[in-house]
């Protein structure tokens, strides 16, 4: 993330004056559709859209997984920052494939030269339009989800019209408590911040955790969006949160049920090859210097991601 101030690119995550110490995340700035019309202005096409993304990044990381279970990855090119986000925020490393721009920024302003707000990742490009579509994560997985199938022949549906209110009461729950709740740990600035976002994370993950024992997944026996969005935090929890944004009453290997939960979604085919445990140390430990100044990165820790996960038995 980051913002233009005075000409330079800066990393913003919260708003000290106006918030009163606690993170306050802003609203994504591009919000437009793919949709499988003949009159849309963004059809799906194979070949048209290119995806950047950072594997650090839990809001990322849920494009790429849905890139890859919907069968797009032949047909949505993908371009991965470095994990350092520093000075100028996002860093490409080598020029990108498009315009041969080496900052998320220059994106940015290649869609809108006037552009000074947040710089955020994942960004889906359209090479047609030369502009940004979305960079709004939970909007990119609903049309990978949906609106490629005609193109890919795959119909798996993670948001299904039978279980979509579930679903949406699970996401509007899970996201200010749990997704954003750890960054409202991490990034508090006094200590009653700070405690209200912890209490309210782990109350949300004690809730998880109950209903897992007799529910083989969020919305019941059939994996949803709403389980992917929870995993990208999940996975991160014990790596990062734990530690480095002092969530740190319970592991998730602590709690039984979201453990075995967690082990089950990893072993879903492809899914450990979208995630990346040094890029997401290096990032959060590496760049966040007001958190720790020292940038070391942590060695471990040791995750068991592989064993057998005993959800089999589980069903609803």
């Amino acid at each position: 993330m980051g913002k233009l101030v005075e000409g330079v690119w800066h990393d913003v995550w919260y708003d000290t004056k106006s918030s009163g110490g606690k993170f306050v995340r802003e609203d994504a700035g591009f919000r437009n559709w793919i949709r499988n019309l003949p009159d849309a202005q963004f059809q799906p096409e194979s070949g048209r859209y290119h995806l950047y993304v950072s594997l650090a990044c839990p809001w990322a990381h849920r494009t790429l997984i849905f890139r890859h279970l919907k069968g797009l990855e032949k047909h949505i090119d993908v371009t991965v920052v470095c994990p350092d986000m520093l000075g100028e925020g996002w860093e490409l490393g080598l020029p990108e494939p498009l315009f041969g721009h080496t900052r998320m920024h220059q994106i940015y302003t290649q869609a809108k030269p006037d552009y000074t707000g947040r710089v955020t990742v994942p960004v889906l490009w359209d090479k047609k339009t030369n502009t940004i579509v979305s960079n709004e994560s939970s909007e990119i997985i609903r049309m990978f989800n949906s609106e490629f199938n005609d193109l890919t022949g795959n119909r798996d549906d993670y948001y299904p019209h039978a279980l979509q209110s579930r679903v949406d009461e699970w996401n509007e729950f899970i996201y200010p408590n749990i997704n954003n709740g750890v960054y409202r740990c991490g990034f508090a600035t006094t200590q009653e911040a700070y405690e209200q976002a912890y209490e309210s994370l782990f109350s949300a993950l004690d809730k998880i955790d109950a209903h897992l024992a007799t529910s083989r997944y969020l919305a019941g026996n059939q994996i949803t969006e709403a389980d992917w969005r929870l995993f990208t935090t999940l996975i991160r929890f014990d790596a990062v949160y734990v530690g480095h944004f002092k969530c740190n009453k319970k592991r998730i290997t602590d709690y039984a049920n979201i453990q075995g939960y967690l082990k089950e979604l990893y072993q879903v085919d492809g899914i450990a090859e979208t995630t990346d445990f040094y890029h997401i140390k290096r990032h959060y430990y590496f760049s966040h210097t007001g958190i720790n100044p020292t940038q070391v990165v942590p060695v471990g820790p040791e995750l068991d991601l592989t064993s057998d996960h005993g959800r089999d038995a589980i069903t609803q």
